[in-house]
């Protein structure tokens, strides 16, 4: 696959996990609550899993990128090719959610605590720092081991959609209290740079820990699979 088309693929796809998913809760958050909001960031994932990861493997995420390389699973002087499409589509998704919400009936001016954007801190109603920090390596991890687990021999590929897509799900309804759930650098850059203050100023916790937790997934992984780690199809994509 050439890198013209995992880079759009991968742009496109962020695009629309960042419409389904923050702009769900931007939009429809005081109508869908916790529940809506988590559902349509994994049914974001499961569309674009099944749209593009025959062409890039849909990991419309830096973290789970960083995992797939460190595990050997794609090759990795495709990285930087994944990542700026993903920071694009990023940029892409959040221009469209701040476009449609400034356009709506009302004036509307983006702000940490009305775009979706991913804080810690009691002031801004979610967590301390040490609770955003662990929630946000453990469940990072959670999403790269259960990534990884896909890619392995034998695997259904059909399932794949689902089977991440509704972890994603499981995480948000237990994160989102927390940090308003990041798991992704690509997703908090979206929103941070359009609502700015507190979100941008913290926007460095949520690609550090992000990306920590890959690796503690990456290391998951091998616990349970060590002798398949880089034996297995090391292609772009786990469909």
């Amino acid at each position: 696959m050439s890198n013209g088309r995992i880079l759009a693929a991968e742009a496109i796809g962020t695009t629309i996990l960042i419409l389904g998913g923050p702009g769900a809760a931007v939009y429809a958050g005081g109508n869908i609550g916790i529940l809506g909001v988590a559902l349509s960031f994994g049914l974001s994932w499961l569309v674009v899993a099944y749209a593009v990861g025959h062409i890039s493997g849909a990991h419309i995420n830096p973290a789970v990128t960083v995992g797939l390389a460190l595990a050997g699973r794609m090759d990795r002087r495709r990285v930087p090719t994944y990542l700026i499409g993903q920071f694009l589509g990023a940029a892409a998704g959040g221009s469209l959610v701040w476009l449609i919400a400034r356009s709506a009936d009302g004036p509307f001016d983006a702000q940490p605590l009305n775009f979706a954007t991913n804080l810690w801190d009691r002031g801004n109603g979610f967590a301390g720092f040490w609770a955003m920090v662990i929630a946000e390596v453990a469940f990072t991890a959670i999403l790269v081991f259960v990534f990884l687990s896909t890619t392995r021999k034998g695997y259904n590929a059909g399932a794949v959609g689902l089977h991440v897509g509704m972890t994603l799900t499981m995480i948000h309804l237990v994160t989102i209290p927390i940090d308003n759930t990041s798991v992704n650098p690509a997703r908090s850059f979206a929103m941070a740079i359009f609502a700015g203050g507190d979100a941008l100023e913290q926007l460095w916790a949520f690609i550090v820990f992000p990306l920590v937790g890959a690796i503690v997934g990456v290391l998951l992984w091998r616990a349970v699979d060590a002798d398949s780690i880089g034996d297995t199809k090391a292609a772009d994509s786990p469909l």
